[in-house]
This record gives structure tokens, sequence and C-alpha cells, in this order.
């Protein structure tokens, strides 16, 4: 499975992917909360969508697997603003979600996505969650959105990550909300 240039091996039919953004470490956050860890524990790629604010996350998230980041606006981290994977024949988007204004305006997530020709994006940001599938009829195609929300500081009433079961051509996201 090829993860830009990265490669991803899977045993079986199945991926499951951790996602993580606006985690604000050192800046708005000391750390992140054990229960992230924990749910983490059986991912196949962890993917921080950005606002990291610290290298710590990276290699703290590194100690439970292959972790992939993007840059977010608050970032000073040498990363990629966008990254586009191609996993089990879906093609997925990662963006920090600041290139879009306004914040996470829909419309512009499906041009967005359009232009890419994705499948999938996930984007962080907003510290909002997000699972949103948009049917676009005259093209044949659905778009599915994610954006995981924040483990850390949300603008949610909950402190929420994701994950992503990729399984038979289907794509699952589960949005977790943490008790701490």
């Amino acid at each position: 499975m090829i993860i830009g240039l990265l490669v991803l091996k899977v045993a079986g039919d199945k991926l499951i992917v951790g996602v993580i953004s606006d985690t604000h470490i050192g800046d708005r956050a000391d750390k992140i909360p054990k229960e992230v860890y924990n749910e983490f524990s059986n991912v196949d790629l962890i993917i921080h969508c950005g606002d990291l604010t610290s290298k710590s996350i990276l290699d703290e998230l590194a100690d439970i697997g292959e972790v992939m980041a993007v840059k977010g606006n608050m970032d000073y981290l040498e990363l990629p603003r966008e990254k586009v994977l191609n996993i089990k024949n879906f093609k997925i988007g990662i963006i920090h979600g600041d290139i879009i204004y306004p914040r996470e305006d829909l419309l512009k997530m499906k041009y967005y996505s359009l232009e890419k020709d994705l499948d999938v994006l996930i984007s962080g940001h907003t510290h909002i969650p997000l699972i949103k599938e948009i049917e676009i009829p005259e093209l044949n195609k659905k778009i599915l959105l994610l954006n995981p929300g924040s483990p850390t500081v949300p603008r949610f009433p909950l402190k929420t990550i994701m994950k992503i079961e990729i399984k038979n051509n289907l794509i699952k996201p589960n949005l977790i909300p943490l008790q701490k």
C-alpha cells in the first residue's frame, strides 16, 4: 500500500487508521489523554491533521505505530501542508483545514476534493468533529468529509478522535468521544 513515498504493509484485508488533530501540545495543552493511546493501540496507521505544536507528539504516537502528519497553521515543524494517500483503492486527502475559507465550508471542501479527485478528505483546524458524505449525482461520485475534532482543546462539548476502518471497498469512520 503506497502512502506518499512510504509503503505500508497491512496484514489481511482490513486497515484501521487512527485520526487525530489540533493537539496543541505545549501551547494550549500539556499532554495527550492516555485514552488516545489505548484507542490507537490496534491501528495500522495514525494520521495527525496538524497543529501538533510540538515534535514530542509525533515521537509519542510513533511509539504506537506508523505516523504521518500535515502542517497546521500553528506548527513550526517542517511538514507538508497537504498529503494524498492511496489506500485500498481510495484516494484520501489530508489537510489541516486552514486552506479552506471560510472555516469548514462544505462547498469549498467539495470543490477541493473534486480538484484533487479525492474519495475522502480528512481535515482538522476547526476543533469540531465532522462525518459528512456529499453526493454528486451528475458525476456518479460520493466524497466523504472527515474531521476528528480535538482530544485536548475542543470547540465542541466533547474531546474527540476518530478511527477509520477500511475493508471490502468500504470506509467506516467512527468518532470516539474521550472521557477525560
